[in-house]
């Protein structure tokens, strides 16, 4: 595919701004929890009904969202939703300052979780098409850009809570940023991916759903599987673990948190140089080996020294496996949305349903313990990483510098 080179660079600098405000948003709705409680005057349990509709939301989303990119394309597919994803902000702020609705704000909570993943599988596949233009791996980026805008949207939400700033003004804002961001980055994205590479006519419905039948997806469904089970895990139950196992107190347990955040959006900045010399294959085994070494010292040896460089290691292990996963998937231009679908759904899957399921079992065996589990999905992870291997270059296909 030949594309001027500024051409290309306003695509792929479009799709970092993509993933910074979808990364804002979602930490917006995250950090103002606590004030939704309060503020709606709901116990724990209703709380966790508000977090099961943007679970639901989210799960619905991405079951349509490759259909919804294959008719519409994928800047359209990014506009609407980013539009969705503000109001379905700017409903939560009103339901729960104005209105003190329970069943509005869950309204909003389903909308903000549909969109938010819609526009997740858009913009993954608008990634990938940039990292086909431009001939070389950029996906690590985007994701490292998603996590910046979580870390900005958590400082904003941790600022406006120390401050008294309603729940609406807070997401009011917010949705008022994704507003602005829908109508002007689209205009930098390509109308449709496949139109624009010029590829045979996209897959009708029935093609579409044959790629769940499909084996290479499906293993690279379960390279993510096992990288996203790994990165949920230690979200949700690292802190929780080394405080129960070791006696720590409740702010260091954040702290190596922190650590582990850190070392996840350090692996995918320098990953992407590294991708570009080794290729998938040898990093994502390289990863896993060295996110099974990081995890089993923080399973199993507990002295605090060691158990730092565990949390260092397992982060930069698994920072790789979930964007080379949306990569591999999107090979094919032509059937890209449906592939990243599918994978992203099963990902998705594994950081819904991998945190209760270590629960589960650390009440049995110990939370500790119970992360032997995920060591098992990072050794099948590295089984299938395989299934990633790039494609061979078309004789026609040019890479172009857009730096």
């Amino acid at each position: 595919m030949n594309s001027a080179p500024s051409s290309v660079t306003a695509w792929r600098n479009a799709v970092f701004v993509v993933f910074t405000v979808n990364g804002l948003g979602m930490a917006a709705w995250i950090s103002r929890i606590p004030a939704l409680r309060d503020q709606l005057d709901i116990p724990v349990s209703q709380v966790g009904i508000l977090l099961f509709a943007i679970s639901t939301g989210a799960i619905l989303g991405l079951l349509i969202s490759g259909h919804l990119v294959h008719a519409i394309g994928g800047a359209q597919t990014i506009r609407v939703t980013l539009l969705a994803f503000g109001l379905g902000l700017i409903l939560t702020g009103v339901a729960t300052t104005v209105l003190s609705n329970f069943l509005l704000a869950l309204l909003g909570m389903a909308i903000t979780g549909f969109a938010g993943a819609v526009c997740d599988v858009a913009m993954n596949v608008e990634g990938a098409g940039a990292e086909r233009a431009l001939g070389r791996n950029i996906m690590p980026w985007y994701h490292a850009s998603w996590s910046l805008g979580t870390v900005a949207g958590a400082g904003i939400g941790s600022a406006a809570a120390f401050a008294g700033v309603p729940v609406l003004v807070h997401l009011g804002l917010m949705g008022v940023v994704l507003a602005v961001a829908a109508v002007v980055v689209p205009r930098w994205l390509p109308a449709h991916i496949t139109e624009e590479e010029g590829q045979e006519p996209r897959p009708g419905f029935r093609e579409r759903m044959a790629i769940w039948r499909d084996p290479r997806t499906l293993l690279i469904g379960l390279i993510v599987l096992g990288m996203a089970f790994t990165e949920g895990s230690a979200n949700d139950w690292l802190a929780l673990a080394l405080i129960d196992a070791h006696d720590l107190e409740n702010g260091t347990g954040a702290l190596l948190f922190g650590v582990f955040a850190a070392a996840m959006t350090i692996g995918r900045i320098v990953g992407v140089p590294i991708l570009d010399r080794f290729g998938r294959v040898p990093v994502l085994r390289a990863s896993a080996l060295t996110a099974a070494v990081g995890l089993a010292i923080v399973i199993l040896v507990p002295i605090p020294a060691l158990y730092v460089v565990g949390i260092v290691l397992w982060g930069l292990g698994a920072s790789l496996g979930f964007p080379v996963g949306m990569s591999a998937a999107a090979d094919d231009a032509r059937t890209a949305a449906a592939r990243v679908s599918a994978v992203a759904t099963v990902g998705y899957f594994a950081f819904l349903v991998g945190p209760p399921l270590i629960g589960f079992a650390g009440e049995l065996i110990g939370l500790l313990n119970a992360l032997f589990i995920v060591l098992a999905l990072i050794v099948l992870s590295a089984v299938m990483s395989p299934a990633a291997r790039e494609p061979a270059p078309a004789p026609d296909d040019e890479p172009v510098d857009a730096s």
